[in-house]
């Protein structure tokens, strides 16, 4: 079993997560490409002090980018999208 920092990666702060969780609670991260929702969910319970509601995941493909005259390509990534109880906060994401 992967441990809770190699099953969440990091956490995704842009200004469309940023609005997501101040409207609907939603707190977006990065996970490991083989995590599954139920380790996700343990994972992010343990490390915040949360109750999960609800996990939503997503694989988004790495876009190819051009760099002069060559292009590559950023790697594929897996997404996932945590809803948590009401009242229930992640403090990494409020600063």
């Amino acid at each position: 079993m992967a441990t809770l920092y190699q099953t969440v990666i990091r956490p995704v702060v842009t200004e469309k997560t940023s609005a997501a969780y101040q409207t609907r609670g939603e707190y977006v991260f990065e996970v490991a490409p083989d995590a599954a929702k139920p380790a996700i969910r343990m994972a992010i319970e343990k490390l915040f002090g949360v109750k999960v509601t609800g996990v939503r995941t997503m694989n988004v493909r790495g876009k190819v980018r051009r760099m002069g005259k060559t292009s590559g390509a950023r790697p594929n990534w897996k997404k996932a999208i945590v809803t948590l109880r009401e009242g229930d906060k992640i403090e990494i994401f409020e600063g």
